[in-house]
């Protein structure tokens, strides 16, 4: 069976942590989703990149789910989990989706 591209990992992480999160109105459930997916790329970048870039991409990760909470103060919620989502996909596809060589 062919590995899931991390890229989309990250984007379930958070468009679905978000998606749950306000949906049931249990942000630690949210959360949830958020580390499991998370952890699903750590382990596939893991695997592809080596430990440094997964640790890197990981950041990436955190940070963008941290850069959401202000930017929906300035943009709204959907934009700012779709902003942080689409440049986090970005950085997994460009970083974390290639085989070490």
């Amino acid at each position: 069976m062919p590995a899931v591209p991390s890229a989309v990992l990250t984007s379930a992480g958070l468009l679905g942590g978000y998606t749950v999160a306000r949906t049931t109105g249990n942000r630690p459930l949210g959360g949830v989703v958020l580390a499991a997916f998370g952890a699903a790329a750590f382990e596939t970048w893991r695997r592809r990149s080596g430990v440094g870039t997964a640790v890197a991409l990981t950041g990436v990760y955190l940070g963008a789910f941290g850069l959401a909470h202000p930017l929906a103060r300035k943009v709204g919620p959907w934009p700012a989990v779709l902003g942080v989502t689409a440049a986090t996909a970005a950085v997994a596809a460009a970083s974390g989706d290639r085989d070490r060589g």
